[in-house]
C-alpha cells in the first residue's frame, strides 16, 4: 500500500519525532549529539527551514520546523540519511538506525505552536533525567533563555507571542506545572 502524502505548504510548521528503531538509543555520546546537530544545521540551512525548538534524547529527537519553499520531507531524509551513514560507520554496524519514517504533525494554530515547544523542552524533565529543562545541554531552551546562541535556532518566533519577547514569561509558562503537558 502506498503511502499517505504528508500535507504541505510554504511556511508550514511541523513537530517531527524520529524514534530508534525497537527504541534503541541513536545517540550513544555526546559526539554523536554535536554531529547530529551539525547535520540539522547543514539541512535546514539548504532547505531554507528554521527549527523552532528541538530536543535530543537517548532514543528519540523532537524538532519543530517551519519551511519555507521547500518540502519538509527533503530537509528530513538528508539529515536522516547523513546521520545513519555516520552513525553506522562510527559503530560499525548496518541496517535502520531510525523507527521506520519519522513523524510529522502539521501545527495549525499560535496556541498549538507555543504548546509544542513546550511539550519539546519538558520531554528530558518528564522523563527525570533533569529537574528543570535549563539543565538539560541537549534542547534549545537555553536558546530561549538567552543563555546559548545557535543562529539554527529562532526562539523569537515563540517568544514573540509573549509580551515583550519575554524568556521569563516562556519559562513561567514551560515550568509552570511540567506534567500538565503530557497527559
Amino acid at each position: 500500500m502506498a503511502r499517505k502524502p504528508r500535507r504541505w505548504f510554504p511556511g508550514a510548521i511541523y513537530h517531527i519525532t524520529c524514534r530508534g528503531n525497537h527504541r534503541r538509543d541513536i545517540f550513544l555520546d555526546d559526539q554523536d549529539r554535536l554531529i547530529y546537530m551539525k547535520h540539522l544545521r547543514q539541512a535546514t540551512k539548504e532547505h531554507r527551514c528554521t527549527v523552532l525548538s528541538y530536543c535530543l534524547m537517548t532514543n528519540h529527537v523532537h524538532l519543530q520546523v517551519e519551511t519555507a519553499d521547500v518540502e519538509l520531507w527533503r530537509m528530513m531524509k538528508q539529515l536522516n540519511m547523513r546521520y545513519v551513514i555516520y552513525f553506522n560507520a562510527k559503530y560499525d554496524v548496518v541496517g535502520h538506525l531510525f523507527q521506520g519514517r519519522y513523524k510529522a504533525e502539521l501545527i495549525d494554530s499560535l496556541a498549538y505552536n507555543v504548546k509544542t515547544s513546550r511539550y519539546i523542552h519538558l520531554n528530558p524533565v518528564v522523563a527525570g533525567l533533569v529537574k528543570t529543562p535549563l539543565e538539560y545541554p541537549w534542547s534549545s531552551y537555553r536558546e530561549y533563555m538567552g543563555e546559548r546562541f545557535d543562529p539554527s535556532v529562532a526562539p523569537e518566533r515563540i517568544l514573540g507571542l509573549f509580551p515583550d519577547l519575554s524568556s521569563e514569561d516562556y519559562r513561567s509558562y514551560v515550568e509552570g506545572d511540567p506534567y500538565e503537558v503530557h497527559k
